[in-house]
């Protein structure tokens, strides 16, 4: 079963639109914890509902970061394909 916290986190990134990304940070200032970004990061990694377009949130700083379905190439690619590759291109 998932936490409140979990459920709040895939709602919001669930609304982040295509094209778009949010820092891990500013899902947790959406679900109402500001300072929970890793813990945002943690329900992305154990994120495999595809409803749920974990790939839009990136670190704070814009690089892509890490992604559980392909690494942080993948995610890189998913984001350019959308439109929404973040600056700086790294694939850290």
């Amino acid at each position: 079963m998932e936490s409140p916290f979990a459920k709040r986190v895939r709602d919001v990134v669930r609304q982040i639109p295509r094209g778009q990304t949010r820092s891990y940070g500013e899902v947790a200032r959406a679900v109402g914890h500001p300072g929970a970004a890793r813990a945002v990061g943690t329900v992305m990694r154990t994120n495999y509902d595809p409803t749920v377009p974990c790939h839009r949130v990136v670190r704070a700083d814009g690089s892509v970061g890490e992604y559980n379905r392909g690494g942080s190439r993948a995610k890189k690619r998913l984001l350019e394909k959308e439109g929404a590759v973040p600056a700086p291109l790294d694939t850290q």
